[in-house]
């Protein structure tokens, strides 16, 4: 009886080879000589196959990362910044893959299939570090757009990723940069700004009532 990795990596081969899906799972697994009974045993779907593909590389990186003893040492920014640089560490293993994946999907707005698993997945881990971030005070606890943080994550994560696929520099040092200058810009507007200053003293003098006086000298 074939094994998950092995129906896996048979369909890994396929696709990179063919650049296409097979034409049906009938065909798929005649050529790798096993039943259709012995597919569905792990799989629904080709479609179930990248789905599971992705999600495991993700929770690869995430588990990677938690258990390593400097983890809970780091700040909320360090913590996703490790993630993006691990996460695409891990993506190479599959980059061929990655590249053929994310080619099949239309391009919009919306998450691609492949990765309607992932992003649960990679949202609730950023929202764990965002609430440590604001109950340390990290970062800027602001009415309504707090919950909003993790979204402008997820925004990062789809540019991190469509950077990488398209990154032709050695060891990708471009993509790194793009971490760096992404995650870096994104946690300084999660953090206190002058702005929110400017927003408290206006609270003030609203309750205070000094915008319905005139000023006089």
């Amino acid at each position: 009886m074939a094994t998950a990795q092995q129906i896996r990596n048979g369909y890994i081969d396929y696709v990179l080879m063919n650049d296409e899906k097979p034409k049906s799972v009938y065909s798929f697994v005649k050529k790798l000589k096993i039943s259709e009974s012995d597919f569905y045993e792990f799989y629904a779907s080709f479609e179930s196959i990248e789905k599971i593909i992705w999600v495991d590389l993700i929770v690869e990186t995430i588990d990677t990362l938690q258990q390593q003893e400097v983890w809970n040492e780091y700040s909320s920014r360090d913590k996703i910044l490790a993630f993006f640089y691990s996460y695409v560490e891990v993506l190479k293993k599959q980059r061929s893959f990655i590249i053929y994946s994310l080619k099949q999907a239309k391009d919009s707005f919306s998450t691609p299939a492949a990765l309607s698993g992932v992003k649960p997945i990679f949202e609730h881990f950023a929202e764990d570090i965002l609430n440590e971030g604001l109950d340390t005070g990290e970062l800027e606890d602001r009415k309504f757009f707090s919950k909003r943080y993790k979204d402008a994550l997820w925004m990062q994560f789809a540019f991190i990723l469509k950077f990488w696929v398209n990154d032709d520099s050695a060891g990708f040092e471009k993509t790194d940069e793009a971490i760096e200058k992404g995650i870096n810009v994104t946690f300084d507007l999660f953090q206190r700004s002058p702005i929110d200053n400017l927003l408290e003293y206006g609270k003030f003098l609203s309750r205070n009532g000094h915008f319905k006086e005139k000023m006089r000298f």
